[in-house]
């Protein structure tokens, strides 16, 4: 299995919904991803996946 590293584009799925993000941090058995912003706060969208759950599309 291939892990992502910092900077590359990967595809995740949540709640039935395919997105698309930045990995910006590496762990053991996860990454951490930055996917947009938020409308209301204007605050970057963050959230966690597992090496499992995701693919690289650019490196």
């Amino acid at each position: 299995m291939d892990v992502a590293k910092i900077g590359d584009v990967i595809s995740f799925k949540r709640e039935d919904v395919s997105h698309e993000g930045v990995v910006t941090g590496i762990r053991e058995n996860s990454v951490m991803v930055q996917y947009g912003r938020s409308k209301d706060k204007d605050e970057p969208l963050k959230t966690i996946v597992n090496h499992k759950n995701y693919k690289i599309k650019k490196k």
